[in-house]
């Protein structure tokens, strides 16, 4: 007969049911729209125990909402593209619901918002490191903004035409602006005035 698990085995238990269903809702509905009451039931628990092992509900949002560092990005400006090409494929399919918990809620909740600022610069920063333009931190900053959309059209807005597409045509598809991007040799259009 199989011997009960320990209190703290109990406790690791009820900690990892807790993070698992409070990331999937904080992905699902956002910061706002998720309870700690809702988490609980979730999580098959009581929302008193949720609230003993994580404190606040910001707190508990802290530990599943995060956004995982990049690899480092670094090389000629035709690498960096490709790194970061094959970076964007990795988040179209990857479980993303940590992500998604944080790029849910960034436009509400600043600590999400800051979150996603905090990320993105450190990325562009490496980026714009690795571009030979003048405007290297503008470029670094739009190729940012290309991923975060593409990120957000496929897994929050599920737009038509992105969220089933494969993502090596995604990816084949953005390669050759996120290149003319990187390589700082596109020419720029006349404004119109």
């Amino acid at each position: 007969m199989p011997a009960s698990p320990s209190r703290a085995e109990q406790r690791r238990q009820t900690e990892a049911r807790i993070l698992a269903a409070a990331r999937r809702l904080f992905a699902d509905s956002g910061y706002d729209r998720t309870t700690i009451r809702a988490v609980a039931a979730a999580a098959d628990t009581d929302p008193g125990l949720v609230m003993r092992y994580f404190g606040s509900k910001d707190e508990l949002f802290a530990r599943v909402a995060a956004i995982e560092p990049d690899e480092p990005v670094a090389g000629t400006p035709e690498e960096v593209a490709e790194l970061l090409l094959a970076a964007l494929g990795d988040k179209l399919t990857a479980d993303m619901s940590a992500t998604l918990a944080m790029l849910r809620s960034m436009l509400t909740h600043p600590d999400a918002g800051e979150g996603v600022r905090a990320a993105l610069t450190e990325q562009q920063r490496q980026v714009a490191g690795s571009m030979p333009a003048d405007d290297a931190v503008l470029r670094a900053g739009l190729v940012g903004a290309l991923t975060l959309g593409t990120v957000i059209a496929r897994h929050l807005l599920r737009l038509e035409g992105v969220r089933d597409a494969d993502v090596e045509d995604i990816v084949g598809v953005l390669r050759p602006a996120v290149h003319a991007i990187a390589h700082g040799e596109a020419e720029r259009a006349p404004r119109v005035e």
